[in-house]
């Protein structure tokens, strides 16, 4: 294992209610969290994230609901309920002093919200605001099918950047 592999061993070692409090920081799905924090021990990083993601493409519709419950709007600070350590490490590329943007951001979350019937989510970390203003356009044109899809591969691609940070 490299120096900079997350420690699965001390995962492993974590007391069961630990484990799944800390997966809940991930991705607020029960049934996620019981599925990863039952299969431990884990032999590997790789181990661990092929069972996470695996559990994490067959997010129901009413699991998607639950999970986004614990996220903000994109350019919104995180209030209670939010993962909010998370969240903002996430979103560190968008400055909410910056007017534009932030308009920009306010009038795409509200015409999504208006469309699709819940919160835009993108895995904002690693993206600049203006690509995230982008895919929020792009992804405003989606069907209703398209963007569920979309949102499970947001949700899963948020939970995995969060597992390795926490493991």
């Amino acid at each position: 294992m490299s120096d900079d592999a997350p420690d699965v061993g001390r995962f492993d070692a974590l007391r069961s209610e630990e484990a799944k409090a800390l997966l809940g920081t991930c991705l607020d799905v029960p049934r996620w969290v019981a599925v990863i924090e039952s299969g431990r021990p884990y032999a590997s990083w790789p181990a661990l994230r092929a069972a996470a993601t695996t559990a994490a493409d067959s997010l129901t519709e009413e699991e998607v609901e639950t999970a986004l419950a614990r996220h903000p709007r994109i350019g919104e600070r995180a209030g209670a309920g939010h993962d909010a350590a998370h969240s903002e490490r996430e979103q560190s590329a968008v400055d909410p002093q910056d007017r534009e943007v932030a308009a920009r951001l306010e009038a795409g979350n509200s015409a999504y919200e208006d469309r699709f019937g819940r919160v835009f989510l993108i895995r904002a970390a690693g993206r600049s605001a203006q690509q995230i203003l982008a895919e929020l356009d792009r992804r405003l044109s989606s069907s209703v099918e398209q963007e569920q899809a979309e949102t499970v591969t947001q949700l899963r691609e948020i939970a995995l950047l969060r597992l390795e940070s926490v493991v």
